[in-house]
Protein backbone atom coordinates (compact mmCIF):
# COMPACT_ATOMS: atom_id res chain seq x y z
CA UNK A 1 0.00 0.00 0.00
CA UNK A 2 1.13 3.31 -1.17
CA UNK A 3 1.83 6.09 2.19
CA UNK A 4 -0.79 8.81 2.76
CA UNK A 5 0.03 11.89 1.74
CA UNK A 6 1.43 14.16 4.21
CA UNK A 7 0.03 17.59 3.90
CA UNK A 8 3.19 19.69 5.10
CA UNK A 9 5.14 17.65 2.62
CA UNK A 10 3.14 18.27 -0.08
CA UNK A 11 2.87 22.14 0.92
CA UNK A 12 6.34 22.22 0.82
CA UNK A 13 6.21 20.65 -2.84
CA UNK A 14 3.99 23.03 -4.13
CA UNK A 15 5.76 25.52 -2.85
CA UNK A 16 8.91 24.87 -4.56
CA UNK A 17 6.80 24.02 -8.04
CA UNK A 18 5.45 27.74 -7.43
CA UNK A 19 8.35 29.70 -6.91
CA UNK A 20 9.38 27.53 -10.05
CA UNK A 21 6.71 28.95 -12.00
CA UNK A 22 7.53 32.27 -10.90
CA UNK A 23 11.07 32.86 -11.58
CA UNK A 24 10.37 30.71 -14.93
CA UNK A 25 9.61 33.29 -17.94
CA UNK A 26 8.43 31.08 -20.06
CA UNK A 27 5.10 30.09 -17.62
CA UNK A 28 4.01 33.74 -17.17
CA UNK A 29 4.31 33.98 -20.73
CA UNK A 30 2.55 30.75 -21.64
CA UNK A 31 -0.09 31.21 -19.35
CA UNK A 32 -1.13 34.84 -19.72
CA UNK A 33 0.59 36.60 -22.40
CA UNK A 34 -0.30 33.83 -24.89
CA UNK A 35 -3.55 33.75 -24.19
CA UNK A 36 -4.63 37.26 -24.37
CA UNK A 37 -2.46 37.39 -28.07
CA UNK A 38 -4.82 34.18 -29.00
CA UNK A 39 -7.48 35.79 -28.05
CA UNK A 40 -7.10 38.99 -29.35
CA UNK A 41 -6.23 37.07 -32.72
CA UNK A 42 -9.38 35.06 -32.16
CA UNK A 43 -11.72 37.96 -31.29
CA UNK A 44 -10.23 40.36 -33.87
CA UNK A 45 -8.27 38.83 -36.28
CA UNK A 46 -10.99 36.45 -37.26
CA UNK A 47 -14.03 37.68 -38.84
CA UNK A 48 -16.63 35.41 -40.52
CA UNK A 49 -19.16 38.20 -40.96
CA UNK A 50 -19.05 39.54 -44.25
CA UNK A 51 -20.94 43.01 -43.71
CA UNK A 52 -19.70 44.31 -46.46
CA UNK A 53 -19.21 42.45 -50.02
CA UNK A 54 -17.29 43.91 -52.93
CA UNK A 55 -19.17 43.66 -56.29
CA UNK A 56 -18.76 44.76 -60.03
CA UNK A 57 -21.76 45.74 -61.93
CA UNK A 58 -21.33 45.60 -65.78
CA UNK A 59 -24.16 48.02 -67.56
CA UNK A 60 -24.77 46.65 -70.76
CA UNK A 61 -28.26 48.39 -71.15
CA UNK A 62 -28.33 52.43 -70.56
CA UNK A 63 -32.41 52.69 -70.15
CA UNK A 64 -34.28 53.72 -67.05
CA UNK A 65 -35.03 50.07 -65.53
CA UNK A 66 -31.47 48.85 -65.84
CA UNK A 67 -30.07 52.34 -63.68
CA UNK A 68 -32.71 51.98 -61.47
CA UNK A 69 -31.77 48.41 -60.56
CA UNK A 70 -28.17 49.25 -60.44
CA UNK A 71 -28.78 52.37 -58.07
CA UNK A 72 -30.55 49.52 -55.72
CA UNK A 73 -28.14 47.72 -55.95
CA UNK A 74 -25.64 50.73 -54.78
CA UNK A 75 -27.81 51.81 -52.45
CA UNK A 76 -27.53 48.45 -50.53
CA UNK A 77 -25.49 48.33 -46.91
CA UNK A 78 -24.17 45.18 -47.74
CA UNK A 79 -22.84 45.36 -50.89
CA UNK A 80 -19.62 47.78 -52.55
CA UNK A 81 -20.77 48.18 -56.12
CA UNK A 82 -17.60 48.69 -58.70
CA UNK A 83 -18.51 49.43 -62.00
CA UNK A 84 -17.09 48.21 -65.09
CA UNK A 85 -17.46 48.85 -68.89
CA UNK A 86 -17.41 45.15 -70.20
CA UNK A 87 -17.37 41.66 -69.48
CA UNK A 88 -13.99 40.61 -70.03
CA UNK A 89 -12.85 43.59 -67.80
CA UNK A 90 -14.81 42.66 -64.89
CA UNK A 91 -14.56 39.25 -65.13
CA UNK A 92 -10.26 40.09 -64.95
CA UNK A 93 -11.11 41.80 -61.82
CA UNK A 94 -12.70 38.98 -60.30
CA UNK A 95 -10.02 36.87 -61.26
CA UNK A 96 -7.88 39.15 -59.39
CA UNK A 97 -9.65 39.39 -56.22
CA UNK A 98 -11.13 43.01 -56.60
CA UNK A 99 -14.37 41.92 -56.43
CA UNK A 100 -15.92 38.65 -54.86
CA UNK A 101 -19.25 38.89 -57.54
CA UNK A 102 -20.35 40.29 -60.99
CA UNK A 103 -23.50 41.79 -61.77
CA UNK A 104 -24.50 41.52 -65.62
CA UNK A 105 -27.51 43.68 -66.56
CA UNK A 106 -28.20 42.53 -70.07
CA UNK A 107 -28.94 45.07 -73.10
CA UNK A 108 -32.74 43.80 -73.45
CA UNK A 109 -33.01 44.33 -69.64
CA UNK A 110 -34.76 47.22 -69.69
CA UNK A 111 -37.00 46.83 -72.50
CA UNK A 112 -38.48 43.71 -70.83
CA UNK A 113 -39.18 45.24 -67.38
CA UNK A 114 -41.39 47.67 -69.39
CA UNK A 115 -42.98 45.13 -71.84
CA UNK A 116 -44.25 43.80 -67.73
CA UNK A 117 -42.18 40.06 -69.17
CA UNK A 118 -41.42 37.96 -65.93
CA UNK A 119 -38.35 36.99 -68.20
CA UNK A 120 -36.43 40.31 -66.83
CA UNK A 121 -33.28 38.95 -65.45
CA UNK A 122 -29.81 39.70 -64.80
CA UNK A 123 -26.89 37.31 -64.32
CA UNK A 124 -24.99 36.73 -61.11
CA UNK A 125 -21.34 35.68 -61.33
CA UNK A 126 -19.69 34.77 -57.83
CA UNK A 127 -16.10 33.29 -56.59
CA UNK A 128 -16.79 29.97 -55.67
CA UNK A 129 -13.04 29.66 -53.99
CA UNK A 130 -15.08 31.37 -50.99
CA UNK A 131 -17.91 29.08 -50.74
CA UNK A 132 -19.47 31.21 -47.55
CA UNK A 133 -19.38 34.76 -49.34
CA UNK A 134 -20.40 33.33 -52.60
CA UNK A 135 -23.52 32.53 -50.64
CA UNK A 136 -24.03 35.63 -48.45
CA UNK A 137 -23.54 37.31 -52.09
CA UNK A 138 -26.62 35.81 -53.69
CA UNK A 139 -28.98 36.18 -50.78
CA UNK A 140 -27.95 40.04 -50.36
CA UNK A 141 -28.38 40.38 -54.27
CA UNK A 142 -31.57 38.93 -54.19
CA UNK A 143 -33.00 41.18 -51.29
CA UNK A 144 -31.56 43.82 -53.03
CA UNK A 145 -33.89 42.68 -56.34
CA UNK A 146 -37.32 42.36 -54.27
CA UNK A 147 -36.64 45.57 -52.88
CA UNK A 148 -36.49 47.12 -56.35
CA UNK A 149 -39.15 45.22 -57.60
CA UNK A 150 -41.29 46.36 -54.60
CA UNK A 151 -39.92 50.02 -55.01
CA UNK A 152 -40.82 50.04 -58.96
CA UNK A 153 -44.30 48.66 -58.24
CA UNK A 154 -44.44 51.74 -55.43
CA UNK A 155 -43.74 54.14 -57.96
CA UNK A 156 -46.35 52.79 -60.80
CA UNK A 157 -49.08 52.85 -57.76
CA UNK A 158 -48.98 49.02 -57.95
CA UNK A 159 -48.80 46.69 -54.69
CA UNK A 160 -45.73 44.80 -54.74
CA UNK A 161 -45.97 41.49 -56.19
CA UNK A 162 -46.58 39.18 -54.38
CA UNK A 163 -43.97 36.78 -52.50
CA UNK A 164 -43.52 34.74 -49.40
CA UNK A 165 -42.68 36.85 -46.33
CA UNK A 166 -39.82 35.22 -44.02
CA UNK A 167 -39.44 37.19 -40.63
CA UNK A 168 -36.35 36.04 -38.97
CA UNK A 169 -35.33 35.70 -35.49
CA UNK A 170 -31.74 34.61 -34.04
CA UNK A 171 -31.70 33.29 -30.94
CA UNK A 172 -29.01 33.21 -28.83
CA UNK A 173 -27.15 35.66 -30.87
CA UNK A 174 -29.70 38.26 -32.28
CA UNK A 175 -27.19 40.54 -33.48
CA UNK A 176 -25.70 37.85 -35.41
CA UNK A 177 -21.94 38.81 -34.81
CA UNK A 178 -19.55 35.98 -35.04
CA UNK A 179 -16.99 37.24 -32.31
CA UNK A 180 -19.85 36.10 -29.97
CA UNK A 181 -19.25 32.67 -31.57
CA UNK A 182 -15.90 32.43 -32.05
CA UNK A 183 -14.24 33.77 -28.71
CA UNK A 184 -16.19 30.93 -26.20
CA UNK A 185 -14.98 28.22 -28.93
CA UNK A 186 -11.12 30.45 -29.12
CA UNK A 187 -11.13 29.94 -24.89
CA UNK A 188 -11.17 26.19 -25.25
CA UNK A 189 -8.26 26.58 -27.44
CA UNK A 190 -6.00 28.53 -25.34
CA UNK A 191 -6.99 26.33 -22.29
CA UNK A 192 -5.89 23.25 -24.22
CA UNK A 193 -2.68 25.02 -24.54
CA UNK A 194 -1.67 26.49 -21.43
CA UNK A 195 -2.98 23.06 -19.69
CA UNK A 196 -1.20 20.84 -21.92
CA UNK A 197 2.04 22.46 -22.84
CA UNK A 198 2.75 23.53 -19.31
CA UNK A 199 2.68 20.08 -17.95
CA UNK A 200 4.29 18.38 -20.30
CA UNK A 201 7.43 20.35 -19.49
CA UNK A 202 7.52 20.09 -15.50
CA UNK A 203 8.73 16.40 -15.17
CA UNK A 204 10.78 16.89 -17.89
CA UNK A 205 12.38 19.48 -16.64
CA UNK A 206 13.04 17.89 -13.61
CA UNK A 207 15.10 15.04 -15.34
CA UNK A 208 17.06 17.57 -17.42
CA UNK A 209 18.13 19.35 -14.82
CA UNK A 210 18.76 16.49 -12.73
CA UNK A 211 16.79 17.31 -10.23
CA UNK A 212 14.31 14.34 -9.99
CA UNK A 213 17.02 12.09 -8.35
CA UNK A 214 17.01 14.33 -5.71
CA UNK A 215 14.13 13.82 -5.18
CA UNK A 216 13.44 10.60 -5.66
CA UNK A 217 16.26 10.07 -2.75
CA UNK A 218 13.72 11.97 -0.57
CA UNK A 219 10.45 10.49 1.48
CA UNK A 220 8.74 12.06 -1.24
CA UNK A 221 5.46 9.71 -2.09
CA UNK A 222 4.80 9.25 -5.67
CA UNK A 223 0.96 10.64 -5.02
CA UNK A 224 2.62 14.10 -3.54
CA UNK A 225 5.15 14.31 -6.53
CA UNK A 226 2.26 13.87 -8.91
CA UNK A 227 -0.30 16.50 -6.71
CA UNK A 228 2.62 18.75 -6.65
CA UNK A 229 3.19 18.88 -10.15
CA UNK A 230 -0.97 19.29 -10.88
CA UNK A 231 -2.17 21.73 -8.25
CA UNK A 232 0.19 24.97 -9.02
CA UNK A 233 -0.35 24.52 -12.48
CA UNK A 234 -4.27 23.87 -12.14
CA UNK A 235 -4.47 27.17 -10.45
CA UNK A 236 -2.36 28.88 -13.07
CA UNK A 237 -4.70 27.41 -15.37
CA UNK A 238 -7.89 28.71 -13.77
CA UNK A 239 -5.96 32.28 -13.04
CA UNK A 240 -5.65 32.19 -17.03
CA UNK A 241 -9.21 31.40 -17.62
CA UNK A 242 -10.64 33.95 -15.89
CA UNK A 243 -8.22 36.64 -17.69
CA UNK A 244 -9.57 35.19 -20.84
CA UNK A 245 -13.11 35.47 -19.57
CA UNK A 246 -12.99 38.79 -18.42
CA UNK A 247 -11.27 39.85 -21.53
CA UNK A 248 -13.71 38.24 -23.80
CA UNK A 249 -16.47 39.86 -21.91
CA UNK A 250 -14.78 43.58 -20.63
CA UNK A 251 -13.26 44.09 -23.85
CA UNK A 252 -15.05 42.30 -26.69
CA UNK A 253 -18.66 42.79 -25.57
CA UNK A 254 -19.22 38.79 -25.78
CA UNK A 255 -22.29 38.51 -23.51
CA UNK A 256 -21.84 36.09 -20.49
CA UNK A 257 -25.40 34.34 -20.06
CA UNK A 258 -24.53 31.49 -17.87
CA UNK A 259 -23.81 30.77 -14.08
CA UNK A 260 -19.91 31.92 -12.84
CA UNK A 261 -20.01 28.49 -10.88
CA UNK A 262 -21.05 26.04 -13.62
CA UNK A 263 -18.24 27.99 -15.93
CA UNK A 264 -16.13 27.25 -13.34
CA UNK A 265 -17.01 23.18 -13.00
CA UNK A 266 -16.59 22.42 -16.46
CA UNK A 267 -13.23 24.86 -16.63
CA UNK A 268 -11.69 23.04 -13.73
CA UNK A 269 -13.10 19.48 -15.46
CA UNK A 270 -11.54 20.56 -18.47
CA UNK A 271 -7.91 21.39 -17.26
CA UNK A 272 -7.57 18.07 -15.60
CA UNK A 273 -7.74 16.63 -19.19
CA UNK A 274 -5.61 19.15 -20.44
CA UNK A 275 -3.01 18.88 -17.11
CA UNK A 276 -3.38 15.02 -17.53
CA UNK A 277 -2.33 14.78 -21.01
CA UNK A 278 0.45 16.96 -20.78
CA UNK A 279 1.71 15.52 -17.54
CA UNK A 280 1.69 12.18 -19.13
CA UNK A 281 3.34 12.79 -22.27
CA UNK A 282 6.34 14.78 -20.01
CA UNK A 283 6.57 11.75 -17.51
CA UNK A 284 6.91 9.22 -20.74
CA UNK A 285 9.44 11.08 -22.90
CA UNK A 286 11.59 12.78 -20.15
CA UNK A 287 12.58 15.67 -22.96
CA UNK A 288 10.93 19.16 -22.79
CA UNK A 289 11.40 19.36 -26.46
CA UNK A 290 9.74 16.28 -27.83
CA UNK A 291 7.33 16.72 -24.69
CA UNK A 292 6.06 20.14 -26.16
CA UNK A 293 5.77 18.56 -29.65
CA UNK A 294 3.58 15.89 -28.42
CA UNK A 295 1.51 18.23 -26.68
CA UNK A 296 1.01 20.66 -29.52
CA UNK A 297 0.03 17.90 -31.67
CA UNK A 298 -2.57 15.49 -29.13
CA UNK A 299 -3.80 18.91 -27.83
CA UNK A 300 -3.35 21.96 -29.68
CA UNK A 301 -4.74 19.95 -33.18
CA UNK A 302 -7.63 17.95 -32.37
CA UNK A 303 -9.19 21.12 -30.24
CA UNK A 304 -8.68 22.91 -33.40
CA UNK A 305 -10.34 20.62 -36.14
CA UNK A 306 -12.32 18.27 -34.33
CA UNK A 307 -13.95 19.77 -31.77
CA UNK A 308 -16.72 21.66 -33.72
CA UNK A 309 -15.21 24.95 -33.34
CA UNK A 310 -14.53 26.24 -36.96
CA UNK A 311 -15.58 23.22 -38.70
CA UNK A 312 -19.22 21.90 -38.48
CA UNK A 313 -18.93 18.10 -36.84
CA UNK A 314 -21.93 17.04 -38.95
CA UNK A 315 -20.29 17.93 -42.01
CA UNK A 316 -17.17 15.83 -41.57
CA UNK A 317 -17.06 12.17 -42.82
CA UNK A 318 -18.63 9.28 -40.20
CA UNK A 319 -15.02 8.11 -39.15
CA UNK A 320 -14.08 11.58 -38.48
CA UNK A 321 -17.32 12.17 -36.76
CA UNK A 322 -16.88 9.15 -34.21
CA UNK A 323 -12.79 10.15 -34.02
CA UNK A 324 -14.36 13.70 -32.21
CA UNK A 325 -15.92 12.03 -29.43
CA UNK A 326 -12.85 11.35 -27.89
CA UNK A 327 -11.10 14.81 -28.24
CA UNK A 328 -12.53 16.77 -24.32
CA UNK A 329 -12.44 20.40 -26.40
CA UNK A 330 -15.24 19.02 -28.14
CA UNK A 331 -17.63 18.89 -24.78
CA UNK A 332 -16.01 22.24 -23.24
CA UNK A 333 -16.03 23.84 -26.74
CA UNK A 334 -20.16 23.18 -26.25
CA UNK A 335 -19.96 23.61 -22.93
CA UNK A 336 -18.72 27.35 -23.33
CA UNK A 337 -20.66 28.13 -25.94
CA UNK A 338 -24.12 27.61 -24.33
CA UNK A 339 -22.83 29.11 -21.47
CA UNK A 340 -21.94 32.38 -23.29
CA UNK A 341 -24.58 32.68 -25.52
CA UNK A 342 -27.29 30.46 -24.06
CA UNK A 343 -26.91 30.62 -20.87
CA UNK A 344 -27.99 27.72 -18.00
CA UNK A 345 -29.30 24.68 -20.51
CA UNK A 346 -29.43 21.66 -18.35
CA UNK A 347 -29.48 19.03 -20.36
CA UNK A 348 -26.22 20.04 -23.00
CA UNK A 349 -24.15 21.16 -19.33
CA UNK A 350 -25.04 17.85 -18.10
CA UNK A 351 -24.27 15.97 -20.90
CA UNK A 352 -20.61 17.55 -21.40
CA UNK A 353 -19.83 17.99 -17.99
CA UNK A 354 -20.32 13.99 -17.45
CA UNK A 355 -17.59 13.79 -20.64
CA UNK A 356 -15.40 16.34 -19.39
CA UNK A 357 -15.57 14.39 -15.71
CA UNK A 358 -14.57 10.53 -17.91
CA UNK A 359 -12.11 12.28 -19.67
CA UNK A 360 -10.50 14.43 -16.88
CA UNK A 361 -10.57 10.98 -14.86
CA UNK A 362 -9.16 8.93 -17.93
CA UNK A 363 -6.02 11.23 -18.39
CA UNK A 364 -5.12 11.89 -14.69
CA UNK A 365 -5.74 7.98 -14.36
CA UNK A 366 -3.52 7.06 -17.25
CA UNK A 367 -0.52 9.66 -15.63
CA UNK A 368 -0.79 8.37 -12.04
CA UNK A 369 -0.26 4.55 -13.53
CA UNK A 370 2.71 5.68 -15.32
CA UNK A 371 4.31 7.98 -13.05
CA UNK A 372 7.02 6.03 -11.04
CA UNK A 373 9.75 6.46 -8.65
CA UNK A 374 12.22 4.94 -10.48
CA UNK A 375 15.32 6.16 -12.20
CA UNK A 376 14.71 3.68 -15.39
CA UNK A 377 11.12 5.10 -15.49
Amino acid sequence: MSAPVQPARLLALCRKEAMQIVRDPSSILIAFVLPMVLLFIFGYGINLDANKVRIGVVLEDNGAGARRFADALAGSPYLEVRAGHDRAEMRARLAAGEVRGMVVIPADFSAKVVQGQGAAAAQLLTDGAEPNTANFLASYLQGAWQVWQAQRAQDRGQPPPAQPQLEPRYWFNPDTVSRNYLVPGSISVIMTIIGALLTSLVVAREWERGTMEALLSTPVTRAELLLSKILPYYLLGMAAMLVCVLAATLLMGVPLRGSWWLLFIVSSLFLGSALGLGLLLSTVTRNQFVAAQGALTAAFLPATMLSGFVFEINSMPPPVQAATYLVPARYFVSALQTLFQAGDIWPVLLLNTGWLLLSAGFWLGLTALKFRRRLDG
